[in-house]
Formats: C-alpha cells, sequence, structure tokens
C-alpha cells in the first residue's frame, strides 16, 4: 500500500472498530465475534506501530497506556461538582416537592402546575467528570472535593463504553458514574481470594480502588462500566429528557431506565417498582434520582451551598441486619456532650463490617429499651452511619445488663450537667454535658500523642482524624484504634475505601511495638521519651514497671521523687491498668526490651537523624543507636559525630555540611548498626 492508501485504511479500521465497539458495550448487540474484532485490532496496531506519525489521541489502540503514572495530577473543575440531598420516604419526597413548588412560586410569582418530573436510576459507582473539545476527549477526573479532583483520564480509557471521540466535533464537559457489574466483582474477588489479596466488599469500593490504579493495564483487565447522565458545561437542551437523548446521539452510554413522571405519584410507583427489581440487573442501584425536567424551572431553582434544589436522591430502604449489643460506652464530643454508642458484635450491612452503631442519646436508649447483651436489629443506608432501630426483646436471656444514665463524666470524672434541647414538633431532649471544659482537650491530647511518630508512629492518624473519630463515637481511648475495621471507617466524611484501608493497614502495622515507646504514649505525667527509656531499660518488662514502688523507680537515674510518684500513681489507678489491659487484648504486643550495651560499639558517639527513613521509622533507628551505646541529639553541633540522612532531609543536613560534620547515608546506617 502507498502512504496515502495506509492513511486511509487506518481512518476505516478506526472507524469499524468503533463502531463495533459501540455496539456491544453502548448497545449491548454483538455483531461481530470477538476474534474478528481482535483480528482488525490487530491490523490497526500493526499498521500505526509502522507509521507512528499517524497516532492519535482517539485511536483505539491508545487506550491502554504502556507506562504506568508515577502519580495522579489534580485537575481543577471548570464546573464546581454536587451532591444530592436524600429521601427516604414518600413524606420526604413530599417535603421536598413543597420545597421546590414554593421556591418556584416566590421567583415566578404564581405556583406552577406543569412541573414534571424525570427520574433515573441512581448507580452505586464513582462519579466521573469527562471533558471532550472538538468531540475528543481531553480528560476525566474524579470528583474530589466538588472544586479540585484527580486527573484518571488514562484509566478511564480503557473503558470500552466511553467513547474517546464523540458523533459530533462538540466542546462539551458531561458527568456520570464509573461502575464494576456484580459478576466482575465476583470474578475478581475469586481472583484476588486465591493469591492472598484483600476482597473488595462491593462493586462501588471496587471501581473506586480500580480508577485509583495507576497502570492502565490493571484497570482495562477489570472491564469496568459507565453510564452517563449530565451534561454540566455545553449545549444544553431544555428537559432533563432531551438532555439524555442528546447524550445517546452523541455516542454515550445512557441507562434505560428512565421515566418522565407527571406528579408524585407516579415518583413513587417507579421508585417502588425498581425496589424489587433492583436485584435483577448486574450493577448496584440503590435508590432513584429525581429531577425536575424542565431546564427552565433548574436554572430558577438553582443550588444551596452544596446540592442542587431541583434534584433528590430517594433512597431505597435502609439495609438491615442483627447483632448483639456487646457494650454501651459513652464518648464525649467537642462541646462536652456525652453521646452513649453501642459496640456490637460484628454485622455485614451494605458490602461492609460494622461494629459500632450512635445511640444518639439518653432518651434514645431508653425508648429503645437497649440494653447490653441484647440482640438489635441494625440499618445502614448507604453512607449513613449504622444505627439500632429495634430490639428483639423476645431473644432475652435475664443476663442482660441495664444501662445507667451516667452522673459523672466518663472521660475526667467531673459532675455531668442537664440541658434541654428542642428537636422540634415540641419534643425536647435531654443531653448531658460534661461540666470540665478542658476535658475533651485533654482525651484528644492524650490520643493525638499515642499515635505520635515518638510513640505508636501510626500513619494517616493526624490530629482531626482523631478528633473525626472521637467525634463519630467510633473511639473513646486510644486501644479501640486497634479495634476498627474498614466497615467502621469508609462512610465517614473525608474517607473513602483507599483511606479507610489505609489507616486501619497503618494501625495493623504498629501493633508491635518497643517498650520504651509503649511507655512513653501511656501519657504518664512527668515521663517523657528520654525517660522512659530509661524505664523500660531498668525494668525490662511492663509487670516490674506496674508492681514497682517510688522507692524503686527513683533508684533509676534520672528519676526524682515527682517522676517517681506520678509513676506510682499512675499503675494503681484502676482505670490505667484497664486501659493497658484493653491495649493488650486488642493485639498490642510489646517487644521485648533491649538492653543498651554499656561498651556497645557507638558507646561515646553521638548522632542527629533528618529526613524520612525507607527501612524504619527513625524513632525505631533512634532506639537500635542507644542499645549500642550512642546517644541521639536533636540539633547538629560540631561534638555530633554524624548526621542520618534519609529522604528529603531539613535544615540539619545543611548545618552538617557547613559545620563538616559527617554525613551518613541510609544504606551505610545500616551496616554501621549490624557492625
Amino acid at each position: 500500500m502507498t502512504y496515502e492508501e495506509i492513511k486511509k485504511r487506518i481512518e476505516k479500521l478506526r472507524k469499524e472498530i468503533d463502531y463495533y465497539r459501540y455496539q456491544y458495550h453502548v448497545l449491548d448487540k454483538q455483531e461481530i465475534s470477538d476474534a474478528a474484532l481482535d483480528s482488525l485490532k490487530k491490523e490497526l496496531y500493526d499498521l500505526e506501530a509502522k507509521n507512528p506519525e499517524l497516532v492519535t489521541p482517539d485511536s483505539p489502540t491508545q487506550r491502554v497506556a504502556g507506562k504506568p503514572l508515577d502519580k495522579f495530577e489534580k485537575v481543577t473543575h471548570q464546573v464546581s461538582q454536587w451532591s444530592f440531598d436524600d429521601a427516604f420516604t414518600r413524606e420526604d419526597m413530599q417535603d421536598w416537592e413543597n420545597k421546590v413548588l414554593n421556591y418556584l412560586e416566590k421567583e415566578t410569582g404564581k405556583r406552577p402546575s406543569d412541573v414534571e418530573y424525570m427520574c433515573e436510576l441512581k448507580i452505586d459507582g464513582l462519579h466521573i467528570v469527562f471533558t471532550y473539545e472538538k468531540g475528543v476527549l481531553k480528560t476525566a477526573a474524579t470528583r474530589g472535593d466538588g472544586k479540585v479532583g484527580e486527573n484518571v483520564t488514562q484509566n478511564i480509557k480503557t473503558i470500552q463504553s466511553v467513547p474517546l471521540k464523540l458523533k459530533e466535533e462538540v466542546d462539551i464537559i458531561t458527568e456520570g458514574e464509573v461502575f464494576m457489574g456484580k459478576s466482575n466483582l465476583e470474578k475478581l474477588n475469586k481472583e484476588r481470594e486465591k493469591s492472598g489479596e484483600q476482597i473488595f466488599a462491593n462493586p462501588r469500593n471496587a471501581a473506586a480502588g480500580t480508577i485509583r490504579q495507576l497502570d492502565s493495564s490493571i484497570v482495562a483487565k477489570r472491564k469496568l462500566d459507565t453510564f452517563i447522565y449530565d451534561i454540566s458545561q455545553g449545549e444544553i437542551p431544555e428537559t432533563q429528557e432531551k438532555e439524555l437523548k442528546r447524550l445517546e446521539g452523541l455516542g454515550f452510554k445512557v441507562n434505560p431506565f428512565r421515566k418522565l413522571c407527571k406528579n408524585l405519584d407516579e415518583v413513587v410507583e417507579f421508585w417502588s417498582q425498581w425496589q424489587k427489581k433492583k436485584e435483577k440487573e448486574d450493577y448496584w442501584i440503590d435508590g432513584v434520582v429525581i429531577k425536575v425536567n424542565q431546564r427552565h424551572y433548574q436554572e430558577k431553582l438553582g443550588f444551596t451551598g452544596k446540592s442542587p434544589r431541583w434534584a433528590i436522591a430517594f433512597k431505597f430502604p435502609a439495609e438491615q441486619g442483627t447483632s448483639v449489643v456487646e457494650e454501651i460506652y459513652v464518648q464525649v464530643g467537642r462541646t462536652g456532650a456525652l453521646t452513649p454508642v453501642a459496640k456490637l458484635k460484628p454485622v455485614q450491612l451494605v458490602g461492609t463490617t460494622v461494629t459500632h452503631a450512635t445511640l444518639h442519646n439518653f432518651d434514645e436508649i431508653e425508648r429503645l429499651d437497649i440494653r447490653v447483651g441484647d440482640s438489635v436489629i441494625v440499618e445502614k443506608a448507604g453512607d449513613v452511619i449504622p444505627k439500632i432501630v429495634k430490639v428483639l426483646t423476645g431473644l432475652r436471656t435475664g443476663k442482660e445488663k441495664v444501662f445507667r444514665r451516667p452522673v459523672k463524666c466518663p472521660v475526667c470524672e467531673s459532675e455531668v450537667s442537664n440541658k434541654k434541647l428542642n428537636v422540634g414538633n415540641d419534643d425536647e431532649q435531654v443531653i448531658l454535658y460534661c461540666q470540665n471544659k478542658n476535658c475533651f482537650a485533654q482525651e484528644l491530647q492524650k490520643i493525638t500523642h499515642f499515635v505520635s511518630k515518638k510513640c505508636f508512629d501510626i500513619d494517616h492518624c493526624g490530629e482531626k482524624v482523631v478528633e473525626q473519630l472521637v467525634n463519630e463515637g467510633l473511639i473513646e481511648d486510644a486501644a479501640d484504634l486497634f479495634s476498627l475495621t474498614v466497615g467502621d471507617l469508609e462512610s465517614l466524611e473525608r474517607f473513602g475505601e483507599k483511606s479507610a484501608r489505609n489507616l486501619i493497614q497503618a494501625i495493623d502495622e504498629r501493633r508491635k511495638i518497643s517498650f520504651a515507646r509503649f511507655i512513653n504514649a501511656l501519657s504518664i505525667p512527668q515521663v517523657g521519651e528520654e525517660t522512659a527509656q530509661d524505664l523500660a531499660e531498668n525494668f525490662k518488662t511492663l509487670d516490674n514497671l506496674a508492681n514497682a514502688t517510688a522507692e524503686d523507680l527513683q533508684k533509676v537515674y534520672g528519676v526524682g521523687e515527682k517522676v517517681a510518684l506520678s509513676t506510682e500513681e499512675y499503675f494503681k489507678d484502676k482505670k490505667n491498668l484497664k486501659f493497658i489491659e484493653k491495649l493488650l487484648l486488642n493485639g498490642v504486643e510489646i517487644e521485648k526490651q533491649i538492653a543498651r550495651k554499656e561498651d556497645g560499639p557507638l558507646q561515646g558517639q553521638t548522632f542527629v537523624l533528618t529526613g524520612t527513613m525507607a527501612t524504619m521509622p527513625r524513632e525505631d533507628a533512634k532506639e537500635k543507636i542507644k542499645s549500642l551505646g550512642g546517644e541521639i541529639s536533636e540539633s547538629v553541633s560540631k561534638k555530633t559525630t554524624a548526621v542520618i540522612v534519609g529522604d528529603n532531609p531539613g535544615s540539619k543536613y545543611d548545618k552538617a555540611k557547613d559545620l563538616g560534620v559527617k554525613i551518613i547515608n541510609e544504606q551505610d546506617f545500616l551496616k554501621m548498626i549490624k557492625m
């Protein structure tokens, strides 16, 4: 073939391949066999390989990139991304419609009688924003915080239902849902289980986890799919009904199950039908999205601070399961409000493991008559935090324990005061408050210290995360961190499956800890990092330290009377002993204390550490140096033996160079401590 003939052949092959892709992946019609289609793709690939200058971004051969990404770049959305408010009952929907009509009456001067509603299935997947320029896919980005998302174009290109080139050369931004079919999830989980990998809890988590892969070849193998439902920028038709048809006309895959309703009765009927039919489809459906059909009404209704007034998610009833209340504890919030929380026997709900449920307030406990040991019905709707909706009193054995309202704060034991709160409809709830204004801050500070680098060194668990976990009632002390599950976390704001798994993995990795860091993490008054090290080296075991008298403690070099009395008092407090016992029961393991070698190979030498170490936490490195007789300093001087440098070192590295102090990289340091 001549060069011109090759160009024409390539163009024809692209059109033909894209036609059969559209027929199969969008219209669910297979006109030629997979083998025949693969043959066409192979011919195109070979021609482009020999003529790379003819390759274009929208070519079918460009769906899978050859080189994995190093990271995902940030993308600022041209159109802000919103989330829908939720409705769960017909009454909720009636309230929403009244607000819509009242708002339009206010804006137009009369109450409209022609408002129509477009009902679309709410697919439980990952929201993606698609930007096309002159009909060619430019970027695909995650929602992120609504303003800034991540560029996942390379991965989105692997999805066969996503057109790389539209049927018209238009500039347009569209939005849709990326999902993994239930059957594909089942196959993927079987493969992951065989290879010892953690399985995905549900299709939504699987889709999110897949899109976050840096290697697009992995994404391609998982066969994700899409439904597109919105044009957020470009030429937008006058109704939502026409907008969906416009998307279909451009070549997008649009969910076929939708209905234009004239009134709320028709909306509820459609919702009720799909509540029964949803399991028949190969994708998760968690409700119906209701949108005002007419564009001019949408524009008048506009948006609130977080959601469109003209649309709402009509969720299906929450998933329920049964569990047992193992414990009821009280957590103290930022304002000092006391909130009861039930610790549950693990139960699977909406594809995740649930172990905690909020009880809201003490009136709720009495209303439901919840007792420790009760069998209960637990409910979870989508991302809503689980709650107990009913006690199965017929299953009681007589051993259940009634929970009494606290008269003292469970954290600081200060007196508790009552405050009445009006919750509407002339109803009041009594909220209990701790009168000690410093109580919450003190406990929060203890947990934050516990997870810090000089203690348990738990990644992804900064002060804001700790505060969130305490406020949500998931932890009341640091020991509760070690009983958390991914299912407890992923429904929280700013948490998804990936961030939840990252935190749980970080916690699991720090269950084993040195004795010195364990002591430091306990927040014993007057005992800091250096004193903790001295106590660990002298008493060797937790039992020895817990049973030591003030007199025994003062025999340790550097431990004075105040430290000795404070330490003795700490281990006499039953609350503290219970906390330590809880840590050990939750899987925390104290490593055998390595004795400091007074005549060790590093005796008389002083080291400074800076930067991030790849092979071990810096605190572990410090302990190793001390065990070999060396000393640690936080500042560089001419007396410093050497500065040990990891990745991204700070000003200590520059000062060492200025003073001519020896600099040791991580590899040389590892050789040094093995001598």
